[in-house]
């Protein structure tokens, strides 16, 4: 998944964060730099929505700004989970009874169906391509669609999984399977991060093609 933060926006949030809310020189004053600056990265950081601004009106003197750290600026500064994961999936595929190994796996992938599958509804294959990579795109994936082909294609342009497809290259698999029933069409995956190339590729294809 992608960070749309720049090298320095994480410790502005990290530092906001541990002030709680502060004015443009209560933040100037806490991280040293002009205001000029914090004004530039806050404009910057509230388009994003990772800092929200409240107008704070108290007796007679001039309204003030103060600005926190929104809910999605946490989840970006939480957005640490890749050896949770690693963790997770190696104790996932040491579960020696098959039935049970499997009936977690089945429970994971109806939960990412769930999840993507409600914002795939057209009767036409390529667009629902196009409304999975936005569902994709919403959650922080580096994704894209091809159409130019016979066939759509959707486009990781960075493994979401890499850490873990270098361990166990079947969390590919999972994937694949859950885009498979999300589209409601069989999905190839024609390349793949592991395998040297610079994306991942999934193919969709009508039953019968």
């Amino acid at each position: 998944m992608k960070s749309s933060l720049e090298s320095n926006d994480r410790e502005f949030l990290e530092r906001l964060h541990r002030l709680g809310s502060g004015t443009v020189q209560e933040i100037c004053t806490e991280m040293g730099v002009t205001a000029t600056a914090v004004r530039q990265r806050l404009i910057r950081l509230q388009g994003l929505h990772l800092i929200s601004r409240e107008t704070v009106r108290s007796g007679r003197g001039r309204p003030h700004h103060t600005y926190r750290v929104t809910d999605s600026g946490l989840r970006e500064l939480g957005d640490n989970y890749a050896d949770l994961a690693m963790i997770l999936w190696r104790e996932l595929r040491s579960i020696e009874e098959p039935a049970v190994r499997n009936r977690v796996l089945g429970h994971i992938q109806d939960a990412l169906v769930s999840r993507y599958g409600p914002f795939v509804r057209s009767e036409s294959l390529g667009e629902r391509v196009e409304q999975l990579m936005g569902a994709l795109s919403e959650r922080g994936f580096d994704v894209e669609v091809d159409l130019t082909g016979p066939l759509p294609i959707l486009r990781e342009n960075n493994c979401p999984y890499l850490d873990v497809s270098r361990s166990d290259p079947d969390i590919c698999e999972l994937e694949r399977a859950i885009f498979r029933r999300v589209l409601g069409a069989e999905v190839r995956l024609t390349q793949c991060c592991l395998d040297g190339h610079s994306c991942c590729e999934f193919q969709a294809v009508e039953e019968g093609q």
